[in-house]
């Protein structure tokens, strides 16, 4: 890996979702602790899977991993960061101040934003406290998915600003007073993401247009807010290694064609390829061979692996059930890259050509949706994005035009600086969600949601976010105040779990489903993206893969799922009204060579 040839104390991996970002950090962190330097690797994905691929459980604390003494891991827990966030900004007044007024400051800090600025705090003070990380040679952040990502790196700009011009003294973070010294941590952390010295931006990527794509925006925005010392990896290159497979030529291929058209802005970047895995990336052993030639020479012998399940039930047999209400909500959650979107796309497609009205959204940050249907139109289908720039705009016309009439100018001012906050675009778009929801009672709604860390925050946070919508204002929409029971009633929402045929995926949705369950809603099948098994392969590492596929398809048929349905790996990319109408066909081939 290139970028180790001289490493910044500081390396930051970002890209789109399922690219592969925790795998190459995970192998970064155990190369340089291999070479004997103290490693923090640390993850600010909401479902980071850190403790899966290290096979160590892992805390919101610096945890050494037993079979590498210089390496130590951490999630960012947004839970735990936010309990220990609001006790240090309450704790100080308990005893001085009277009971009343420390329940409305903790009522302050529990508003919608508060998972994710405590977040950020943590964040924060690792990159931006030297302190803090003092004993490390190197700290690694694995993060989020790309749209959470932009966020997470433009909010140190946008507190520091909103904190140095609030000349009220309060936020939606409560006093700002208790907050100096945050400001001055925040204007570290902008420092320090800046200098060519310190940090390095990781952008990760597959050969896959959509993915580069996302890394040329990706790259663009971060250099805009000044981080400008990038590198690029072209994660999971494929080349067949027998031509005659129509299969593994046609992945070679596209490999090959996105690398051509590879975007202008990304050319110029430090790369590095890595080739793609053979097998499971888990354990320390697995991510030491990651980028190695190792890693290219490994025996492609099939190992011993369960007899294939059987025949599997097509994404086709699933669309009868899910029109029979006449309309209602389905929603497409899972891990980033698994296919929500084409799934989302497939489903709205299929039920909109039966004569039924249907509206296609996305809550996703990185919207794709435009994409998967090539912009063709359709009869019947209405696709729009939640776009968080547009709906915070909207959100704060209406909060100023209705709180803000009765209000002097004093008052008025208040309002709208606490309005200015970035906190206010997670309400806006959770309130875009929930109207988006609604409008299931009279038509069909299926929503791409984002990643699945996300997703779980912004359905667990309908009571955060009642009690802050009724800090700026006295009423509470009617969407709202139904969310979660129409999210409840199986006759109104229909959650698809999106997952691919392997480890950290399908833990990850079943993670995903454990918490959907806690919330009291029922997923209503389990979608497999990309299965090779019903495909006569012939090259090694196809048919390696496809062995190594067995035990998972087994584990949600038999452990996770109610109903589950596959969709075979397709020659042609799931790209336009005629690609993504096969997929819901009950004679889907599994591809067409």
């Amino acid at each position: 890996m290139n970028f180790l040839k001289q490493p910044t104390r500081n390396l930051f991996f970002t890209g789109k979702g399922g690219v592969g970002k925790t795998s190459v950090a995970c192998a970064t962190a155990v190369r340089l602790a291999d070479e004997g330097r103290k490693v923090l690797l640390v993850s600010t994905d909401p479902a980071s899977n850190l403790d899966e691929v290290l096979g160590t459980p892992l805390e919101n604390r610096p945890t050494a991993i037993p079979e590498l003494p210089t390496l130590f891991a951490m999630n960012i827990d947004p839970e735990k960061s936010a309990a220990e966030y609001r006790q240090r900004m309450v704790g100080p007044y308990r005893g001085l101040l009277p009971e009343a007024a420390i329940k409305s400051m903790e009522e302050q800090f529990s508003g919608s934003c508060t998972l994710e600025i405590a977040a950020f705090d943590e964040f924060s003070r690792l990159l931006g406290d030297p302190a803090a990380t003092s004993e490390f040679e190197h700290v690694i952040f694995d993060t989020a998915p790309t749209g959470h990502t932009l966020r997470l790196l433009t909010l140190p700009s946008a507190w520091a600003g909103f904190m140095e011009q609030n000349t009220t003294g309060t936020s939606c973070l409560g006093p700002l007073a208790g907050l100096q010294d945050q400001q001055q941590l925040y204007q570290a952390t902008v420092k320090a993401l800046g200098d060519p010295s310190v940090t390095t931006l990781v952008l990760v990527a597959r050969a896959e247009a959509g993915a580069l794509s996302e890394a040329n925006r990706t790259s663009g925005e971060l250099a805009e807010l000044g981080v400008e010392n990038q590198h690029l990896v072209v994660n999971g290159r494929f080349r067949a290694t027998d031509s005659s497979d129509p299969y593994a030529a046609s992945l070679q291929q596209r490999g090959d064609r996105a690398l051509d058209a590879m975007p202008a802005g990304l050319q110029p970047l430090p790369q590095t390829v890595i080739s793609l895995s053979p097998d499971r990336l888990l354990g320390i052993e697995s991510l030491r061979r990651l980028g190695t030639s190792d890693w290219v020479a490994i025996d492609l012998q099939l190992p011993e692996s369960p007899k294939p399940i059987g025949e599997l039930p097509s994404l086709a047999t699933l669309v009868d059930e899910l029109v029979a209400p006449g309309h209602g909500v389905i929603l497409a959650m899972g891990k980033g890259g698994v296919g929500k979107t084409t799934i989302a796309a497939s489903v709205a497609v299929a039920i909109a050509e039966r004569g039924y009205q249907v509206h296609l959204t996305t809550t996703d940050p990185a919207a794709h949706i435009a994409a998967a249907l090539n912009n063709e139109a359709l009869p019947n289908l209405t696709v729009t994005r939640i776009d968080p720039e547009a709906e915070t705009a909207k959100y704060s016309a209406e909060v100023l035009g209705r709180a803000g009439s009765d209000l002097d100018q004093q008052g008025k001012a208040l309002l709208e600086e606490d309005l200015r906050s970035p906190c206010t675009e997670e309400i806006a778009v959770f309130r875009a969600f929930a109207d988006a929801v609604a409008s299931g009672t009279n038509r069909f709604v299926v929503l791409d949601t984002a990643p699945t860390g996300h997703t779980v925050l912004l359905l667990d946070s309908a009571l955060a976010y009642h009690r802050e919508v009724t800090r700026q204002s006295s009423t509470m929409p009617e969407a709202v105040e139904n969310l979660l029971p129409r999210l409840r009633d199986p006759d109104f929402t229909r959650v698809l779990i999106v997952t691919l045929p392997e480890a950290t995926p399908v833990h990850e949705a079943a993670a995903l489903q454990r918490d959907l369950r806690r919330a009291e809603i029922e997923p209503f099948a389990w979608i497999i993206n990309q299965v090779l098994q019903p495909l006569p392969l012939t090259d090694p590492l196809m048919k390696r893969r496809q062995s190594n596929e067995q035990q998972y398809l087994r584990e949600v048929a038999e452990k996770q799922a109610n109903r589950m349905a596959i969709i075979p790996w397709q020659i042609d990319p799931p790209i336009g009204l005629n690609e993504l109408r096969k997929l819901t066909h009950h004679d889907l081939e599994p591809a067409n060579p």
